[in-house]
């Protein structure tokens, strides 16, 4: 975009922070007077009829607010079950806003969103095409990614039709060394995390090394609107959102490496261990970390819509005690420290994900023999570019020393 069509798009973004404001403050007065509260979409949009801000169509200002009651009522349910949540209470500098069908046009590598009356035509170029047909477009979402403006396009896909078997079951058992270790009745599939571990670990490197180094630079709480300031968290913002999307596109890789594994077996049911509650004990501060940077929710929600869109049934179940019991003979034994699972009782051995997922099948019938005749292992995610400074140590004994370090003379 040029610089005005850049500056134009974002106060458009600020508008929308400007609805979310406004209907924040509406609540909050509501509560001082002792009334009720206004959570619902239809209440809100009668009260906002006929509002103008900004260059903000309606459909814009009501994308805003239907976020703002979605947000409420999933606090509201939280409540009830005894989980701790609180309302929106936080004002939003820039908001997504969302047009649905027939409040956008799309041609070629450009789409058209509605505006406010009397405003001037607003046309988005894409950098790349939108990959899905004009007539299954459902709505799109504009919305800034650390600095970065972006187009999220939602479509409508017909369910494909690979004549599965539905009565076919595959176990699925998610982690974090293996994103994905799945059992069928005669094979095995072993997904490989190495690419998206290595990033989470260089992530943590870097962002401590950039820690260090702004430490000494770092403003004071009165300075956190200065312009070494902004631009501090600017950079913080960048780095962590490009981590994010390398984990997704792994996350999205591992689920589309399932779904054609599935589709070859024939598969038309995939159980899937459900890790609820897998954070609700504390497990000392490295694991405790490494379980909450899993993003196991976008793993979980990449497989399911994949394989919706496959026709493919997918389950949850309860996993716990799946990987620490033995598949042959049914006794529990001490969970194994590393991949290898062997049973004490009756000698059975195997991969301790595949052991699992073979207990997960085994939970709604699932016909699996002992040992799978084919294991396919996969990686998935992009080999870092940047060096691993675990493992690039430069000594005497070192003839080819790391990129960037200098030889011993």
């Amino acid at each position: 975009m040029t610089s005005a069509q850049r500056r134009r798009v974002f106060g458009l973004l600020r508008a929308g922070g400007d609805v979310w404001a406004a209907l924040i403050e509406v609540n909050q007065a509501r509560f001082r007077g002792h009334a009720k509260p206004i959570f619902g979409y239809q209440a809100w949009c009668r009260e906002i009829a006929g509002v103008e801000v900004g260059e903000l169509s309606a459909a814009a200002i009501r994308s805003v607010v239907r976020r703002y009651s979605s947000a409420c009522f999933e606090v509201a349910r939280r409540k009830r079950d005894g989980q701790r949540a609180r309302y929106p209470r936080r004002k939003r500098a820039l908001v997504p806003l969302r047009w649905h069908t027939g409040t956008f046009t799309v041609e070629d590598r450009r789409v058209r969103v509605s505006m406010a009356q009397g405003s001037a035509p607003c046309w988005l170029r894409l950098s790349r095409p939108v990959p899905y047909p004009s007539g299954s477009l459902r709505s799109v979402t504009l919305l800034a990614d650390a600095g970065r403006l972006v187009l999220d396009v939602t479509a409508g896909l017909e369910v494909e039709d690979h004549d599965l078997d539905p009565t076919r079951i595959a176990g699925v058992d998610l982690g974090i060394i293996h994103p994905i270790a799945a059992r069928s009745a005669e094979q095995a599939l072993l997904v490989s995390g190495r690419a998206i571990r290595a990033e989470d670990r260089l992530h943590l490197a870097d962002t401590k090394a950039r820690h260090r180094r702004m430490a000494p630079k770092q403003p004071s709480r009165g300075q956190q609107g200065s312009r070494r300031w902004r631009q501090l968290r600017t950079t913080q913002r960048r780095a962590e959102s490009a981590h994010q999307r390398r984990v997704r596109q792994a996350h999205h890789e591992a689920a589309r490496t399932l779904v054609a594994w599935a589709i070859r077996q024939q598969v038309g049911t995939l159980l899937v261990g459900d890790p609820k509650g897998i954070t609700n004990r504390d497990a000392g501060v490295v694991h405790n970390r490494r379980l909450r940077t899993w993003r196991r929710t976008h793993l979980m929600g990449a497989i399911t819509d994949k394989a919706h869109h496959a026709g493919i049934t997918v389950a949850r179940v309860d996993e716990r005690g799946t990987s620490s019991t033995c598949p042959r003979c049914g006794l529990r034994v001490p969970k194994p420290s590393g991949r290898n699972f062997s049973c004490p009782h009756c000698g059975h051995a195997g991969h301790r994900d595949l052991v699992a997922a073979h207990n997960i099948a085994a939970k709604r019938g699932g016909t699996i023999t002992t040992r799978p005749r084919v294991v396919e292992h996969r990686r998935v995610g992009t080999p870092t570019q940047r060096r691993d400074r675990r493992r690039h140590h430069m000594d005497q004994r070192r003839s080819c020393p790391a990129p960037g370090r200098p030889r011993h003379q």
